[in-house]
């Protein structure tokens, strides 16, 4: 999910559950897991006709991955709220990075894509999702450009909204990291510049009353398993926002560094205001 680890200079909190978290964890787990593995189970099951019919094309799959994640907030009791209006024209989605929460927040609200490094799709799991929710796997390797450029343009064409994590590491929350230029160089070939647009998105998560703000943050070397169980196991929930800038067209920026400039300030400064307004 990252490329580099972010690290902060306080180690995370110790992950208490105690008997009432150990008995959140049980009733809250159980309904998740089966809403989320018996949703990728109906989602493969409809992609089986779905793929020969329509290809790259994906009319029907990404409501189910949708729905499962917007009821995946319900089951774990985390408010979910969003602004702004989502893009209609064809391109990318960036936001910054702070938890595989994003992951889910992102998708409970619109119909994308991800782009993950190519290492996510061995994964146990994690890996497993990403390749039946389609999931676009890119190589770090100057060679594969080209190629990785023709899957963009296909997936673009066909109405794919692809999501990309600029930052490139997920963080504590309380900050936006500068967004790194090299993917958005994709989106300044030929073959994509003339119609492509890209969306920049604000992920503010708000802490439970009396946690400390970086409560949902995933960053470093920290273990999926106890960030989960601290997340079911917590006695309040939090807040998701999502907010969503205007579009950006990429033919209005000179080069990749002034596109990748513009959309990191929209993210950080509506991350900040909404933080300060909590």
């Amino acid at each position: 999910m990252s490329q580099t680890s972010w690290q902060s200079d306080d180690a995370p909190d110790p992950v208490e559950l105690g008997l009432i978290g150990w008995l959140l964890v049980f009733v809250r787990g159980v309904p998740l897991a089966l809403l989320v593995f018996g949703g990728l189970l109906v989602l493969l099951s409809v992609r089986l006709v779905e793929r020969p019919i329509y290809g790259v094309r994906r009319p029907i799959t990404p409501y189910i991955s949708q729905f499962v994640c917007r009821n995946a907030f319900r089951l774990l009791g985390i408010s979910f709220h969003s602004s702004g209006e989502l893009m209609r024209e064809r391109g990318a989605v960036v936001a910054n990075h702070q938890s595989w929460l994003d992951i889910f927040a992102l998708n409970a609200r619109k119909r994308i894509y991800f782009v993950s490094k190519a290492e996510v799709a061995n994964w146990p799991g994690i890996g497993w999702l990403a390749k039946a929710t389609g999931t676009v796997f890119i190589e770090r390797n100057p060679k594969k450009a080209q190629e990785q450029t023709r899957i963009f343009e296909e997936r673009l064409k066909a109405g794919h909204k692809l999501l990309f994590f600029p930052e490139g590491t997920s963080t504590d929350g309380l900050r936006v990291l500068q967004f790194k230029t090299t993917l958005f160089a994709a989106f300044f070939t030929n073959e994509l510049r003339d119609f492509m647009y890209v969306q920049p998105v604000s992920v503010v998560f708000h802490a439970p009353k009396g946690q400390p703000d970086r409560f949902y943050g995933w960053w470093g070397d920290m273990d999926f398993g106890p960030h989960l169980l601290k997340t079911l196991g917590a006695r309040r929930q939090g807040a998701v926002e999502l907010i969503y800038h205007a579009p950006a067209r990429v033919s209005d920026f000179e080069n990749r560094k002034a596109l990748a400039a513009h959309c990191e300030e929209a993210v950080r400064h509506a991350h900040s205001l909404a933080r300060l307004e909590k």
